[in-house]
């Protein structure tokens, strides 16, 4: 009995400690997967509210369950995608939950490229909290619950952004960790803004990801599949404690780590700038308000050169192609006068943020008014450009610590054309537009007209304003004072909110005042209905009436405060300019005037004129046209466009600083992005042009006067592709004849069938139905081809 009961007591006792074993793994088993629950909520939760953990964030457009789209602002994290009503994170709209999605390319027939992300079992992919335990996100349109569907502007944005979610999908757990970390080492020194980014790409490299493909040694493991947090957590030691290896492995990789897309490059931050040096403003003229600086009286010597100027025109004449006197000249290029609007960009750049739209149009309007009065003291005239010559300069922006670059390029002679374009993507606004030059001389007086249009577009609402420019009357020159006033109906439109401003330059009339010099009027307008009148002088006072408050204000008076607060010009010193940069090519011309010596000034002007007229000589005999370097015209239009105009928003995320490199606007980026541009420009015997690293705009061709290779096969192609839209176009009209003949024919079979059996007594209902279906085509077909 006793050797029985042993074995029982002792199997009792084997028993009881694996009992206590077991309850022993139990609890420790509870204990890891509640501290792995929290590891993995902390994770998911530092990375949602960390704003230095982003892989991407730019504006996609949801389609929503009425199928309508819906332009959002979207922040990929590691694990989430967070949406936006705004780009200041403000108004959350919702929560997208990765961890169970599927990612697939969506083909389109509108413009932009799709994506859709979607549960394979079209369970719900949102979250029911926000980043900040937002429960209900900002109204929008109602989304799917089960998948959303992404537009991007363009196939490289869209395909950016699936490579971007395709590693989100992928390696969420190992984003989260080494974003974490290098986010808080780098937090200091990422900063733009007050918003925190870390590099996608750099990220990619790092880890040696090359197509999102992975070895078995350095796959991703999923937190889950863990048995021990202390050999998770060791895991992340091993790979904190060894940075050097990380960067060994990009140096030895880094032929096959980096992406072969050349529009993203990883930029450092610090890297210095290839630029244009620019020098602050050394002199500048400003001629007093009213009639007295707008006034000269001619000395008899100079009497006599008009009279013998004269004697070659007649009334109604235009005088673009007449050689004026040096006398009347201002001492500097018509492209350099054109920049004379930009002296209270700043104003722009308070419109760019004005949500008001009444209240930006004010502020358009101002800034418009405020390019006026800077003008020179008499009766001044700047030098005709010849052409290819080019003129840039650039204003600093203390308040938003930003630049606006103004580029200018005169880019035919006859007629004279003068192309401009000017940019500040941070302030968020850029302008262009070209302008023709006419004179017309109608005996006493002439008229200096500028016919053209500027188009002034703000970047974060997409909205355009088109505006035109008065024209200078100059009377006084067979008799009385020669004096200059700006006379002409301005329109300046916004198409996009409607608000329009109507202004209207008066001259004095001819029994008037002093005070009716420099006259002004107009009226803001929403639609037909005038929400504003104006009134004054644009060179000093303006009062603005608001019609529903009754109030009257002062709009704009150039007081010296004023005036004083400008922004700061600044010029490229003369030795770092071109051969046909302005102030280098008329430095001759510009140092006789200043000197009085107008024999000298004469003869210098005339040395610039006759080698312009025997290049375009030498160009006509080899029939040859004139390639401008910096603007190309519009074949369908005929407007003039900057080539390196970047019209995307400032990205804060991205865009580190604009700057100007040989005539050509750029952005510094820390990695690159698709350039939007306008898609009519676009043509496909367009060679890739080679931008400096880091750059999101191309370096210019340098090219001569006599075009390049590149250019005539470019022109050879497009008119090849006119000729064959031609005749294609004239195939189908010649089918539609044909088919328009035997329409024709059949209904008049059917008409001599309808007859007979009209005779006969009876017409069946089918063919009352043809004819009645024949005659409406027929009519259409009328309609369309009238």
């Amino acid at each position: 009995n006793c050797f029985i009961k042993l074995p029982l007591k002792n199997e009792q006792s084997s028993d009881d400690s694996t009992v206590r074993l077991h309850l022993c793994s139990s609890k420790v088993q509870k204990k890891n997967y509640r501290e792995e629950k929290k590891r993995a909520t902390k994770e998911l939760l530092s990375t949602i509210t960390d704003p230095s953990v982003i892989v991407m964030a730019d504006w996609l457009k949801i389609r929503g369950t009425l199928k309508s789209w819906t332009k959002l602002w979207c922040v990929l994290k590691p694990g989430v995608l967070l949406i936006y009503k705004t780009h200041k994170n403000g108004q959350w709209v919702g929560t997208v939950l990765l961890n169970a999605c599927e990612l697939i390319e969506r083909p389109s027939k509108k413009d932009g490229f799709c994506f859709k992300l979607f549960h394979p079992l079209e369970q719900s992919i949102w979250a029911v909290k926000g980043p900040k335990g937002e429960a209900v996100g900002s109204i929008t349109q109602p989304l799917p619950s089960s998948h959303l569907i992404f537009r991007a502007a363009s196939e490289s944005d869209g395909r950016c952004w699936m490579d971007a979610l395709e590693l989100a999908l992928k390696c969420s757990s190992l984003l989260k960790r080494t974003m974490i970390r290098e986010g808080k080492e780098d937090a200091s020194t990422a900063t733009i803004g007050g918003d925190h980014s870390i590099n996608f790409y750099s990220l990619l490299r790092a880890h040696n990801i090359h197509g999102f493909q992975f070895n078995d040694t350095d796959h991703l493991k999923d937190p889950d599949l863990y048995s021990d947090k202390s050999d998770r957590e060791g895991e992340q030691d091993h790979e904190e404690s060894d940075p050097e290896g990380l960067e060994k492995s990009e140096e030895s990789d880094s032929d096959t780590s980096e992406r072969q897309d050349d529009s993203y490059i990883d930029m450092d931050p610090n890297e210095h700038l290839r630029e244009t040096p620019y020098m602050e403003q050394s002199h500048e003229e400003l001629g007093e308000a009213g009639e007295a600086a707008q006034t000269e009286t001619v000395s008899e010597e100079n009497k006599s050169l008009i009279w013998t100027l004269l004697k070659q025109v007649r009334p109604g004449m235009d005088l673009s192609k007449v050689v004026l006197p040096t006398f009347i000249l201002e001492p500097r290029s018509f492209l350099d006068k054109l920049s004379d609007y930009y002296y209270h960009a700043d104003f722009l750049s308070e419109a760019a943020i004005e949500e008001n739209a009444f209240n930006r149009m004010k502020k358009v309007v101002k800034w418009y008014i405020s390019g006026f009065y800077k003008k020179p003291k008499g009766l001044k005239k700047p030098y005709n450009p010849i052409i290819g010559e080019t003129f840039r300069c650039m204003w600093l922006h203390q308040k938003t610590n930003s630049k606006t670059f103004y580029i200018g390029e005169q880019v035919s002679h006859h007629p004279p054309v003068s192309a401009f374009y000017v940019s500040n993507r941070k302030d968020g606004f850029c302008l262009s537009g070209s302008i023709l030059a006419k004179s017309k001389f109608y005996g006493n007086s002439l008229s200096a007209i500028l016919d053209g249009e500027a188009r002034l577009t703000f970047l974060n609402r997409g909205e355009d304003y088109v505006m035109n420019m008065p024209y200078a009357h100059c009377k006084g020159i067979l008799y009385g004072t020669m004096t200059l006033e700006l006379g002409g109906q301005i329109t300046i439109a916004c198409e996009k909110t409607g608000y329009s401003a109507q202004l209207e330059f008066r001259l004095k009339p001819f029994l008037g005042s002093s005070d009716s010099v420099n006259l002004i009027s107009g009226k803001i307008k929403l639609g037909k209905e005038v929400l504003a009148t104006l009134e004054g002088h644009w060179d000093s006072e303006i009062f603005i009436n608001d019609k529903k408050t009754g109030t009257v204000d002062t709009f704009w008076n150039p007081t010296p405060e004023l005036r004083q607060s400008r922004l700061t010009r600044c010029t490229v010193p003369p030795e770092e300019q071109g051969e046909f940069e302005s102030e280098r090519l008329w430095q001759h011309v510009t140092r006789a005037i200043n000197n009085k010596d107008q024999t000298e000034a004469t003869n210098e002007k005339f040395v610039l004129e006759e080698v312009q007229r025997k290049s375009a000589r030498e160009r006509k005999a080899k029939c040859e046209e004139w390639i401008p370097a910096l603007f190309e015209q519009d074949p369908i239009t005929g407007e003039w466009h900057y080539r390196y105009a970047d019209t995307r928003p400032w990205d804060p995320l991205n865009d580190l600083i604009q700057f100007e490199k040989d005539g050509c606007i750029q952005t510094k980026v820390r990695h690159r992005t698709p350039m939007v541009t306008v898609p009519k420009r676009k043509h496909k015997s367009d060679k890739p042009k080679s931008p400096e690293s880091g750059c999101s705009s191309p370096e210019p061709d340098h090219q001569d006067s006599s075009g390049s290779e590149r250019h005539k096969s470019k022109h050879n192609n497009r008119l090849r592709k006119k000729g064959t839209d031609l005749s294609e176009l004239q195939s189908a009209i010649e089918s539609i004849k044909k088919t328009q003949e035997d329409i024709n024919r059949i209904v008049s079979v059917l008409r001599g069938r309808t007859v007979s059996r009209a005779e006969g007594g009876f017409l069946q209902q089918r063919d009352f139905v043809l004819i009645v279906f024949l005659v409406l085509l027929q009519v259409l077909i009328n309609y369309v081809f009238k």
